[in-house]
């Protein structure tokens, strides 16, 4: 009897042994086979199915701002306000060094008109003393010598195209762009291209700009803000519907002058970028330009 018993228990355990040893192989097997195929071969491949299924053309588009160049004009609540403190500062300060100089003048004075004076109390009779009221006066002339700048060019002001208009405002760069047989006007774009990220065709159309050398500093590598839009029904195929925009922030930091091509492009106020755009972009435009 022991012997059928053995035997009745070995078969099984052979099995689960073999179960066992197959499923290790066939894992080492997977796992050697995976590791062979190169991951730029994979990522190439996702890539083109995405290009495939995706029927949206992508662009990048840069947001370039010019920052005021001086302060803005106050307003008559702020004039008030700076008269006010301006007022408080006055009455609770102490008194400057010139302002008591001022007042040992006037006492040195009052004492030269008094019938006891006498000169060997002075210990500068022998010099030329520059009183503080001989200091104002030579501060005024040099005062009304000066003429500050004009804040407002009206031919610099006039000038969409200059960098150097309305210097106390924020400007937001504008392009003239053709999409299908319109020339509209367009935050700088261009179409991606594949192996390239987004900021970098951001990068690229700032740089395509005709007659522009512009040098600016892209805030983050993140789209502030995107836009999407159908082409015309002429054009619309299955494979091209239409088009995503993907918009990046950016600072001026310096720029050159250069020739330009006239009407290439523009820089406005966010007042004035209405005159400019149309309503559906105007609206995905405006909820990331700051009016600084």
């Amino acid at each position: 009897m022991a012997a059928p018993t053995c035997k009745m228990v070995a078969r099984p355990l052979r099995k689960f042994l073999t179960c066992i040893s197959e499923t290790y192989l066939r894992n080492n097997v997977h796992r050697r086979l995976s590791l062979t195929v190169p991951l730029s071969s994979v990522l190439e491949a996702k890539k083109t199915e995405i290009n495939a299924v995706s029927p949206w053309t992508l662009h990048g588009a840069v947001c370039l701002q010019r920052l005021p160049k001086i302060s803005q004009e106050r307003s008559p609540f702020e004039e008030q306000f700076a008269e006010l403190m301006s007022r408080m500062e006055l009455e609770r300060s102490l008194l400057s060094e010139h302002e008591l100089r001022l007042l040992e003048d006037v006492e040195r004075m009052s004492r030269k008109q008094s019938d006891d004076y006498d000169s060997d109390d002075e210990c500068l009779v022998d010099q030329d003393i520059i009183t503080a009221q001989d200091m104002e006066d030579a501060w005024e002339q040099k005062f009304h010598r000066f003429h500050p700048a004009p804040r407002h060019k009206e031919p610099a002001d006039m000038d969409r195209s200059s960098v150097d208009r309305c210097l106390g405002d924020s400007l937001v760069l504008l392009a003239k762009q053709q999409v299908g047989s319109e020339d509209l006007w367009l935050l700088p774009q261009l179409q991606w291209n594949a192996g390239e990220t987004l900021r970098r065709t951001a990068e690229r159309a700032l740089a395509s700009l005709p007659g522009a050398d512009f040098k600016a500093a892209f805030l983050g590598n993140t789209p502030c803000g995107v836009f999407k839009y159908k082409f015309p029904k002429a054009t619309r195929t299955e494979s091209s519907v239409g088009a995503k925009v993907f918009f990046f922030k950016a600072l001026l930091s310096s720029h050159s002058p250069s020739p330009t091509k006239k009407g290439a492009f523009v820089w406005v106020k966010k007042s004035e970028l209405p005159n400019y755009l149309k309503p559906r972009y105007l609206k995905q435009v405006n909820r990331f330009v700051m009016n600084i």
